[in-house]
């Protein structure tokens, strides 16, 4: 053999142990893949069977069959399956992954230690808040869902004759809190029965429970028709009525006999640990309350140097406070008529929808409505994915004194386009994992709906001074959040000093500031994520700007946030990073 043909044998050799290595780095690779995402598949059918979707917005509930377990032995099950995730996550090795389930790998292992966290603590004594609850999300989801087939009928059926087990679930859990003193602040709580009570009609057909029944499709048989009828009528005269009746004996008998008397989360029992494990929970940082609350201090001070500013252009002549009053008092700013307000949002909404494309190359498919809504307040409810159902942009309409025109440009934007409808619509039309799709972590969804607030200035909206001072108010009212909250939850401040502190503070209307202190006694940690949320976010962009200079493209950038789905801020900010590195190579 000459040296020639040794030479070419031995290249010859090489390549085929070199192809043989790739084939088998790349057997490995697919081997992983496919092992990870037969996980996903698994903890999403168990996810569907049980009925927990964990993180996510729980606006959204909706019934679909038998109903979600809150026993002791569900928990403990729900928290061994969690476990055994964990472990078979550490068999998958990362760097197998693509990148793309690099993203998603290190997000489901993020969500299942905080799974795991949930489970060794308190959450299971605080079914409810100041606006919502287990009892009241049960009665709105009716209205939140589609109705167009048998199936959806014979699924409804079945939840509302499984509501007595579900609702003794949590009257067990409930005693329990009794027993361990974790129960809600009594004046924050006073008023939580009328929304009980309000379900106890006596005219089923009044009921919110009958709604689907009213409108039953056309081209059902009349058989049908009258079997879902009277089966729907039966269940909620035999069934569910009475169980709200049973809440309601068990709420104000024993339950509020048995309220807390101090403000604080933190002097109740673990009540401190319990504090801590809500900050990271929402803000998904590991933020401390003084930390947060010395943020707040800044922004409210930052934010008040701009409204006073537009105090000044508008001409008024008076104190901050005497502003607030005016506005608070003065009926241009406020509408007479439920119509009226859902007009005037929707022409706001769609007059956004027109400047969108210019800020935004990728847009959601999906829609979204505007009602009232059914237990007060504002908010926005996500379609459920199915692509029967629409986003709902829900609307106050009975205290028509808490819904203030010159701050309807700013929830109109955070709530619906391009705030929350936009999150919840882009991430159910990316191709991804199922759990990311309706994964809501509060600081990105909630940031993402301020930051929205802020961008509808860019994009050339407020031009009502008014209107850009309740955009204004709107931060201050979020800045205002980190100083109440860790006030009242951290440093002993008491309901009253909270009161005084947002309204001096902010343009709300009085009815609004102390239901907002409520919400934040009995909801604690929740209104942290906003402006963290937004801060986080806007660093992010100045950062972009920053580095990329001209090649910035405020289009893409804002795609970069929103094609992702709901991430934690630490991660959201390592893949803005990331993508800043492709953009300048």
């Amino acid at each position: 053999m000459t040296k020639t043909h040794r030479i070419f044998r031995l290249l010859f050799v090489s390549l085929i142990l070199s192809n043989l290595t790739v084939i088998s780095a790349q057997k490995m690779s697919s081997d992983a893949s496919d092992t990870f995402n037969q996980l996903l598949d698994e903890h999403w059918s168990n996810a569907n069977k049980e009925q927990i979707f964990f993180r996510k917005d729980p606006d959204t509930y909706r019934m679909n069959g038998k109903l979600a377990s809150f026993s002791k032995e569900a928990v403990q099950r729900r928290s061994d399956y969690n476990q055994s995730l964990l472990k078979r996550l550490k068999t998958i090795d990362l760097k197998q992954l693509s990148a793309d389930d690099q993203i998603t790998y290190r997000l489901f292992v993020y969500e299942r230690e905080a799974e795991a966290k949930s489970y060794q603590q308190l959450d299971l004594f605080y079914p409810f808040d100041f606006y919502s609850g287990f009892d009241r999300y049960f009665a709105g989801a009716p209205a939140n869902m589609s109705f167009l087939t048998k199936k959806h009928y014979d699924n409804y059926l079945i939840s509302l004759a499984d509501f007595p087990r579900y609702n003794q679930e949590h009257i067990t859990n409930l005693k329990a809190a009794i027993k361990e003193g974790h129960t809600h602040y009594c004046e924050s709580f006073k008023n939580y029965h009328l929304g009980i009570s309000r379900h106890l009609v006596e005219d089923v057909n009044k009921s919110v429970f009958y709604q689907p029944i009213i409108n039953i499709p056309a081209n059902f048989s009349e058989s049908d028709k009258s079997y879902y009828q009277a089966q729907t009528k039966k269940l909620i005269e035999e069934t569910v009525l009475p169980e709200y009746q049973k809440f309601y004996d068990f709420f104000t008998q024993e339950y509020m006999p048995k309220c807390r008397s101090v403000v604080s989360i933190s002097e109740l029992k673990n009540g401190a640990d319990y504090y801590q494990y809500l900050i990271e929970y929402y803000t998904t940082t590991s933020m401390t309350a003084d930390e947060i609350h010395q943020l707040g201090l800044q922004e409210v001070a930052r934010v008040r140097v701009e409204m006073d500013a537009i105090i000044k252009k508008v001409g008024f002549k008076g104190s901050f406070k005497e502003f607030i009053e005016f506005l608070r008092t003065e009926p241009q700013f406020y509408t007479d008529s439920p119509r009226d307000l859902i007009e005037k949002a929707s022409y706001i909404t769609r007059k956004m929808a027109a400047q969108l494309p210019k800020w935004f190359s990728v847009l959601p498919r999906g829609t979204f409505d505007i009602k009232s809504s059914p237990d007060g307040g504002a908010y926005y409810v996500a379609s459920d994915g199915s692509g029967t159902t629409s986003g709902t942009y829900f609307l106050e309409t009975k205290n028509l004194k808490s819904e203030p025109l010159y701050t309807l440009e700013a929830l109109s934007f955070h709530e619906a386009e391009p705030g929350h409808h936009f999150q919840s619509a882009i991430a159910q039309d990316i191709d991804m994992a199922e759990f990311r799709k309706t994964l809501y972590h509060a600081a990105y969804g909630e940031g993402w709906g301020l930051y929205s607030e802020r961008l509808g200035k860019e994009m050339g909206f407020y031009k009502d001074p008014y209107s850009d001072f309740g955009r204004l108010t709107y931060e201050a009212w979020r800045a205002c959040r980190l100083v109440v909250d860790t006030g009242m939850h951290s440093k002993g401040w008491s309901r009253q000093m909270a009161i005084d502190y947002l309204s001096a503070n902010t343009g709300l209307s009085l009815a609004d500031v102390a239901k907002q202190i409520d919400r934040y006694i009995t909801w604690p940690a929740q209104a942290l994520s906003y402006k963290i949320g937004e801060l986080k976010i806007r660093e992010l962009r100045q950062m972009a700007e920053d580095r990329l200079g001209s090649k910035f493209e405020i289009r893409t950038f804002h795609d970069q946030m929103l094609t992702n789905g709901s991430l934690p801020l630490a991660l959201l900010e390592e893949l803005t990073i990331d993508w800043i590195n492709e953009q300048l190579n």
